[in-house]
């Protein structure tokens, strides 16, 4: 079987990973099992692409379609094009995307009208009901026409079974993201910041922000951000800025003695300092994830996620975008009375293995 891999944007990286290493172990083992690693371009950028090939172990991509920059529907037809073109010269014989980015769909839709290639979706099934979110129309977009789905829990599936698709098509597999992170729990690396700053374990806040409804107000996120600041007890706040985030910062006026804006960080330094926060404050979804199973509290600012286990099972707390709700769930935090959690069922390292498994049988 060939099959190509997609990736596009930096949390791609970290659910293929572990994919593309169990491929290359079932090679070892004879299996009659081929990929092609296809980079759509859609994200590329040393600190958002480049670092993961190195840190995470990902050979360097076959084809590279270049489809950075522009604006959704322009990327989303740079991809289309250039993956047709691909499709063209060599055929695969099933077409493996993963997550909800641009490159997801559109490298769906051109597999399906280029001789209806079978497409399986790493991560099917997930949803936010949050239609302002182009994320959410990309997993909808993706799933209509997805052949095969590997989900990630019980909530994913009962989504597809309610949109119309069958069990024989749906394998419950668990979470390859949480693959990478167990593989890399022991090579975390401390960053520089760490002793530069003197921060200590489990007395500091990492945030990430970088939703539109969060960052692309300005007055918006100064009140959000200045919310966190008085709340925070004075306890050093780390704050990776994401490039979006940081082209609204230029011109906001956000400053406080605790208050430490840095560059984006690696996967191996990031996740050493999620593992020795205290908290996370974010309004990214795979983080939420990475927080569960590293039992850290989290405090996530949407409205709406598409993860809700780490809500109802793990250390996570959606607290919605108004920054009244951020004083008690701080209280909650530093009273020490934040919940312990627990982690969803196949969040267990194991997830790629069942995955080639399923492909093997194929």
């Amino acid at each position: 079987m060939k099959i190509d891999i997609i990736a596009g944007a930096r949390p791609n990286f970290m659910k293929i990973a572990p994919i593309i290493s169990a491929i290359e172990k079932a090679q070892t083992n004879g299996a009659d099992l081929q990929y092609r690693l296809v980079h759509t371009g859609q994200h590329y950028d040393k600190k958002m692409s480049g670092d993961f090939f190195e840190q995470l172990g990902i050979p360097e991509p076959h084809l590279n379609l270049g489809a950075g920059g522009g604006s959704q529907a322009e990327q989303t037809a740079a991809i289309m094009q250039g993956y047709e073109k691909a499709i063209i010269e060599d055929r695969p014989d099933l077409v493996l995307v993963v997550g909800d980015v641009t490159s997801t769909m559109a490298c769906a839709i051109t597999a399906k009208k280029m001789n209806n290639i079978k497409v399986a979706h790493v991560e099917g099934g997930i949803r936010s009901g949050d239609w302002a979110m182009p994320e959410e129309i990309n997993r909808i977009l993706t799933d209509s026409i997805t052949d095969y789905f590997f989900t990630t829990s019980d909530t994913a599936n009962e989504n597809l079974l309610k949109e119309g698709k069958t069990k024989g098509q749906i394998f419950f597999v668990g979470n390859t993201m949480i693959d990478t992170l167990h593989k890399n729990m022991n090579r975390l690396r401390k960053p520089e910041i760490f002793d530069q700053f003197d921060l200590q374990e489990g007395n500091y806040i990492v945030m990430t922000l970088h939703r539109p409804a969060n960052v692309d107000q300005e007055s918006g996120l100064v009140h959000l951000m200045q919310t966190i600041i008085d709340t925070s007890r004075g306890i050093p706040l780390i704050f990776p800025v994401h490039p979006r985030t940081a082209k609204v910062l230029e011109h906001a006026s956000v400053s406080a003695p605790n208050l430490y804006l840095i560059d984006p960080l690696g996967y191996l330094e990031f996740n050493y300092l999620v593992k020795h926060s205290r908290a996370v404050i974010t309004d990214s979804g795979g983080i939420t994830e990475e927080t569960t199973v590293m039992g850290i509290p989290c405090m996530t600012l949407r409205d709406t996620t598409e993860r809700p286990e780490t809500c109802t099972i793990g250390t996570n707390e959606l607290l919605g975008t108004n920054p009244a709700e951020i004083p008690p769930a701080m209280d909650t935090l530093f009273a020490g009375n934040w919940k312990k959690g627990s982690i969803p069922e196949k969040w267990d390292g194991k997830t790629a293995e069942r995955i080639v498994e399923i492909l093997l049988k194929m």
